[in-house]
């Protein structure tokens, strides 16, 4: 990578912030930085607004995943500060996302409101998730487990598709390229009477590429999503569903577990099936001062691995079943308004191995309660305070209590101070306990305890250019401790092991809007994580950042966009020494632009690692080299 580029991309991370909230408006709309409201940050009806929040939240709007044509919305998610991004091999690979250091299974991640996580593993795969038109993803960082409960230590990502009101109309787009790549989706939603309603269908088929270090077997994947999205109105009920279904079909190469560690010129491939499911209600009164919420949520996933003559190897279904209540009393009128919020959730989980192994390894079980108090205040747009606490009574863990507080204030002089503190707790998961791999030789543990963490984080931002520009800074610390990790003696398990395991770190980021149609921002994120030894963590590079310059023409019929990430050195496992081995960093340039040849149709084309950087993101795993595609949209 030359240098020139490495510059400016630092140059860039100098400037920047954690990426402020936007709302979502239309593409192409010329808008100043404003704060938004955002659902993420707050139990309470109607959302909280950035201005006011003390957490740290970024929002990539659907222009964001637009511009830069994000197909799998893991590619977006490492330009937000402080997440770590790493994938295993091609698309279909296991794509795992981390924030502030945490594991993968500390994210708490969400679809339009549903726990998307995998029953069995605790953790949700990105490699499933591609961008619908329209859609949207709030990252909300640190500790949440006061509103949410188990998994959000890290924080919490929200995927939300746009409803029938946000986005009418027909939208289709199709696309091909490299290692065989075909891709596309098709949108339609509308609003009759009170009801409004969303469909979407999406597919990725990859013809992949080599991954195993002087093999020649491609590895590719076939992935498909059905979803939609339904409203209806009657007087103060306002009523909601959510259904989507996703099918995954994708090869997979086996690894060298007592020699070199690096993938093999062979292997089989996994199916997984997951079907999501969400009804709720939402009752107000005539001035909203008081609203309830329910709502009713599952998740079914179902995956199977098979050997390379497509046998059956192993395999593991798990579910989960959700209730909530949520109600929200508003207090007070004029600049000075508070609210109480109270909320009882409760869940199921069930867990079961498929196949020759599950005589020997029966159905099991978790239920848990939550019940959580909130409180809000807010003077205008210049200050707030948040409140929360949340108790879990559950079937198989020691109960627990968690806590949040954050604050935030601006001054006339567009400078604004926010902090935030909490703890976080993370179950451990039905594979942790009680799976078993003939591959690897995994056994589960059922005496693992939960894990727990403690954090703070605090920040500066401050606007400047007439609201054109926005910079913020924050510094984060954490502990966590009761962490699960992997022993090999006497048996291959897992264990909570003793100590802490501190992380901490630094995000900075940018966003401009300049003259002559351009848009800019940057992130860039100093992490130091290590174990309860006071070794640094594998895959989560010290130094990460990204920059991207996107420009639209003044009739918005032309648009194009460069951004470069940076991934710094980092470190992984050797799986046949078991001995850490170092990755080089490495800086990846992307290209797009796009071209409205008709109303409502528009061509665009992009290439990826343009200066056909070769990297690792795993020991033993190759991943692609330069890669063009392009495409055609409609949208009616």
């Amino acid at each position: 990578m030359s240098k020139s580029i490495v510059s400016a991309l630092a140059l860039s991370a100098a400037l920047s912030s954690h990426a402020p909230a936007f709302a979502q408006d239309a593409p192409g709309d010329d808008q100043k930085i404003t704060d938004t409201i955002v659902v993420t940050g707050t139990r309470a009806d109607g959302g909280v607004s950035t201005a006011t929040f003390g957490s740290s939240i970024t929002v990539l709007r659907a222009e964001d995943l637009r511009d830069r044509q994000t197909q799998q919305v893991s590619d977006i998610l490492r330009d937000v500060p402080g997440i770590a991004v790493s994938r295993t091999g091609p698309v279909g690979g296991l794509t795992q996302v981390r924030i502030r250091g945490a594991e993968g299974n500390h994210t708490l991640v969400m679809i339009d409101g549903i726990e998307a996580s995998d029953a069995t593993y605790g953790e949700y795969d990105f490699a499933t998730l591609f961008a619908d038109d329209g859609a949207r993803v709030e990252v909300l960082r640190g500790e949440q487990s006061a509103l949410y409960g188990s998994d959000a230590i890290g924080g919490v990502i929200n995927y939300i598709t746009a409803s029938g009101r946000d986005l009418p109309g027909f939208s289709a787009r199709l696309e091909g390229g490299a290692f065989d790549t075909v891709q596309g989706g098709v949108r339609g939603a509308g609003i009759v009477g009170d009801l409004d309603y969303a469909l979407t269908g999406s597919y990725s088929g990859i013809g992949g590429y080599v991954i195993a270090p002087g093999g020649s077997r491609k590895i590719g994947s076939k992935i498909g999503t059905l979803g939609g999205k339904f409203g209806y109105q009657i007087g103060s009920v306002a009523l909601r569903a959510v259904a989507r279904y996703n099918h995954t079909d994708a090869e997979l190469n086996n690894q060298d577990y007592f020699v070199t560690g690096n993938a093999t010129d062979e292997g089989g491939s996994y199916k997984n099936d997951a079907f999501y499911g969400l009804v709720g209600a939402r009752i107000g009164n005539a001035d909203d001062r008081w609203v309830n919420d329910f709502s009713a949520q599952m998740q079914d996933s179902k995956r199977t691995y098979f050997d390379q003559d497509r046998a059956v190897e192993s395999g593991s279904a798990g579910q989960r079943q959700k209730a909530s209540w949520v109600s929200t009393l508003r207090l007070g009128s004029g600049p000075i308004s508070h609210s109480l919020t109270g909320a009882v959730d409760y869940e199921r989980e069930e867990f079961h191995n498929r196949g020759a192994i599950s005589a020997a390894n029966p159905k099991r079980s978790t239920t848990n309660w939550g019940f959580v108090g909130q409180y809000d205040l807010k003077l205008d747009d210049r200050a707030g305070i948040g409140l929360a606490i949340r108790h879990n009574e559950n079937s198989r863990f020691r109960n627990d209590t968690t806590w949040r507080a954050q604050a935030s204030y601006r001054f006339n002089f567009g400078t604004r101070l926010h902090a935030a503190t909490g703890t976080g707790v993370k179950a451990p998961t039905f594979s942790e306990l009680f799976g078993y791999s003939p591959t690897s030789g995994f056994v589960g543990n059922p005496n693992l305890k939960p894990e727990k963490s403690t954090g703070w984080e605090v920040g500066v931002e401050q606007s400047f250019l007439d609201g054109d520009a926005r910079i913020d800074a924050t510094y984060f610390e954490a502990d966590l401790k009761d962490k699960i990790v992997s022993t090999f003696s006497p048996v291959y398990t897992a264990i909570n092991a003793p100590g802490k395991s501190p992380h901490k770190g630094v995000e900075v980021s940018a966003d401009a809007n300049l003259p002559a149609g351009f848009r800019f921002n940057a992130s860039y994120t100093y992490l130091d994580a290590e174990n309860e030894a006071g070794i640094v963590l594998i895959r989560r590079a010290k130094h990460i950042g990204s920059a991207n310059l996107a420009w639209r023409s003044s009739d918005d019929r032309f648009g194009a966009t460069v951004t470069v990430r940076h991934n710094g050195k980092q470190l992984d496992t050797n799986f046949a020494t078991y001995v850490t081995a170092p990755l080089d960093a490495f800086t990846l340039v992307n290209l797009g632009a796009a071209f409205e040849v008709s109303d409502g149709i528009s061509i665009y084309g992009r290439v990826e690692n343009l200066f056909k950087e070769r990297y690792v993101e795993n020991v033993g795993f190759l991943t692609a080299g330069r890669a063009a595609y392009g495409g055609v949209r409609i949208r009616l």
